[in-house]
């Protein structure tokens, strides 16, 4: 424990002389995690934008985020002042998106806070490509953005359009369709996952297998465990360790983790004797593993645990501290 206190320390005293920027090109706040749990939002040379009040703290979209404090849920504009109250109606499964929130409540509302659609539905998901999944009648389809049905309520359970194809559920096995509903992969998986890359994972016969567009395998080697691809590389376990596979199936970083994760912005969590680190494309460890916890990165952060304390760090590693300023608005 001495050994990675000592090294937070050295990492937060490498750049204690100047906070590194938190700028993105934008004026629009990010979320930041103090220290101590607490989410708030920064702009500009790591100064608070909204004081870190909240117990969680989504990004901002067409000028609108949700935040939450206990159990209550609340739309925020980019000064921090709540401009839709949602209680404990919480998002139902995101952010906005296509401007409007489902929420949990079974609406959607917009960013005014106004219901977008006069029905309220058992269950609903985000929009995504235009259309949004919908529960009525204990079964599943799709809303266009108008609020009318597109393709009628007949599945067990559904998943947004990625590159135009939905994930659906008939009976106890996933398959895929069009935008008019037309069941394009037959189902036959265990389970399933969106379209987001040109190779997609399923599972079936006990292992994990990744599937092309028209439902044939992209690559014939199944697997204890796969994650998506991101940046050309899937995370796969192999005899219980973990390694990365190219889109040809090879290996391209070989089994030796404990644990990992999707690559973000060239680099990826990896986990090895119980503690979080990160590696680049190449496999080479570039921050090192000495966190319990860790996220991917976004916008050039990522956020860390270590013991009781939690971190942000930028690409190189190194350390931001809380924000010790207001930044003018």
């Amino acid at each position: 424990m001495k050994r990675l206190f000592l090294a937070v320390v050295l990492m937060v005293h490498a750049v204690s002389g100047a906070a590194p920027s938190l700028a993105q090109g934008s004026d629009t706040p990010r979320p930041f995690q103090r220290s101590d749990g607490k989410w708030g939002y920064v702009e500009g040379e790591q100064c608070w934008a909204i004081e870190a009040a909240f117990d969680s703290a989504s990004r901002f979209v067409d000028n609108r985020a949700t935040a939450r404090v206990g159990d209550r849920f609340k739309v925020i504009d980019t000064t921090g002042r709540e401009v839709i109250s949602l209680r404990d109606n919480g998002p139902a499964d995101g952010d906005f998106s296509e401007g409007l929130l489902a929420v949990s409540s079974g609406a959607f509302i917009d960013v005014s806070g106004r219901m977008a659609f006069e029905e309220r539905f058992e269950a609903v998901q985000s929009f995504s490509e235009g259309l949004a999944a919908v529960k009525r009648g204990g079964q599943w389809g799709f809303i266009d953005r108008s609020g009318r049905i597109s393709i009628n309520p007949q599945f067990d359970d559904a998943y947004p359009f990625h590159n135009g194809l939905a994930t659906i559920k008939i009976g106890s096995r996933w398959g895929y369709i069009d935008r008019f509903g037309k069941i394009v992969i037959r189902p036959q998986f265990d389970s399933a996952d969106t379209f987001r890359e040109p190779l997609t994972r399923v599972w079936m016969a006990e292992r994990n297998f990744f599937i092309n567009r028209t439902g044939q395998l992209g690559i014939s080697t199944g697997f204890e465990a796969a994650l998506w691809f991101t940046e050309g590389l899937a995370a796969v376990r192999v005899e219980r360790r973990w390694g990365y596979i190219n889109r040809t199936g090879a290996f391209a970083i070989r089994p030796q983790f404990d644990d990992a994760w999707e690559f973000s912005e060239g680099l990826a969590r990896v986990k090895i004797g119980g503690y979080w680190g990160y590696i680049n494309l190449r496999g080479d460890m570039v921050i090192r593993n000495i966190f319990t916890e860790a996220g991917s990165f976004e916008q050039g952060f990522a956020r860390v645990r270590l013991g009781n304390r939690y971190l942000t760090l930028d690409r190189t590693g190194r350390v931001l501290l809380d924000p010790a300023c207001f930044a003018p608005r």
